[in-house]
Formats: C-alpha cells, sequence, structure tokens
C-alpha cells in the first residue's frame, strides 16, 4: 500500500501542494521574481512561469531575456522530465563564485510546456537568494527538485526523507 502522508490545511490566502494537478499545470506570474549570487542580481523578472505539481512546491521559470546569461555555463549531461523533456543544466559563475548545476532550462519542451522553452529555473539551496515578490523563498528538500517553497504553500512537500515513494 502506498503511503500518502496527510496534507496540511491552507490557511487564509495559502494554497496547498496537494491541489495541484498531476501532470503538472503550468501558469504565468505576474509577481517580480529575482535570483541573487555573490553580490549579482543573476535574474530579475515579472514574465515569469511556474508549474504546480501535486505535493511539490512550484517551480519558477524566468525569461532567458531576464537572466544576466554572462554568469551561466552551460554544463555536460541531462536528465529527462517525464512531462516537459530532457533539461539542460547551468553552473553559475559570479566573479569566480562558483555554483554548480544552479539552474536548468529547456531547449525542446514537450508542446503542453512549450511557453517555458529557454527559460531559466534555479535551485533556491544553490545560489545566495531566491524572491517572489518581497518573499525571500525556501529551497524544497533534497538534491532533485527546485521548488521554492513561500508563506503561500503548505505541504508535506516531495524532496525530503521518506518521500521518495508519495
Amino acid at each position: 500500500m502506498l503511503f500518502k502522508p496527510e496534507p496540511i490545511k491552507p490557511g487564509p490566502g495559502q494554497e496547498s501542494v496537494w491541489s495541484y494537478p498531476r501532470p503538472p499545470h503550468l501558469e504565468p506570474v505576474c509577481e517580480r521574481l529575482r535570483v541573487l549570487h555573490a553580490g549579482e542580481v543573476i535574474a530579475d523578472t515579472t514574465q515569469g512561469f511556474r508549474v504546480l505539481e501535486t505535493s511539490h512546491p512550484p517551480v519558477y521559470y524566468l525569461p532567458p531575456d531576464d537572466v544576466r546569461r554572462d554568469f551561466l555555463l552551460a554544463e555536460p549531461g541531462r536528465s529527462l522530465c517525464e512531462f516537459k523533456g530532457a533539461a539542460h543544466y547551468w553552473t553559475v559563475d559570479v566573479h569566480g563564485s562558483r555554483s554548480e548545476k544552479a539552474a536548468w532550462s529547456y531547449p525542446e519542451p514537450s508542446h503542453r510546456f512549450r511557453l517555458i522553452k529557454d527559460y531559466l529555473a534555479f535551485y533556491a539551496s544553490r545560489v545566495d537568494a531566491c524572491f517572489v515578490g518581497e518573499e525571500q523563498v525556501e529551497a524544497q528538500a533534497g538534491d532533485f527538485y527546485g521548488g521554492w517553497v513561500t508563506s503561500r504553500v503548505v505541504g508535506p512537500f516531495k524532496g525530503g526523507p521518506g518521500s521518495m515513494g508519495w
């Protein structure tokens, strides 16, 4: 029997990640999204998207025109998302302050996710800070997932110890 954790009941202005769909849903984000590392703004946009998937905090994707590409180095290797396609990885290097595979993108996403072609998502745990609006996010637990946890989402969230089978 598959264990499913008890969802936390959302409060006013919150949403439960257990009400997110599977397969995931893509939606635009009008709030300002920012990524900072080593004293530099790596990305800053009000034209982002978020992907909502059951049991995961949202993953935010930022348009390539709003990301400092001069601070990104392409990495070899790929991973495959059953929904979005092959992910390519990027190392952030700000004046020698490196964070390996801190971001990823989909240069050829599936049709359903075509709007995030070449958009970049960042692991909040691998850069100095990420923001949704004025709120600094917390990183989703685990090394594989890249969700951004804010006060507006409740879990429990997949990614931590014991959550692999959710």
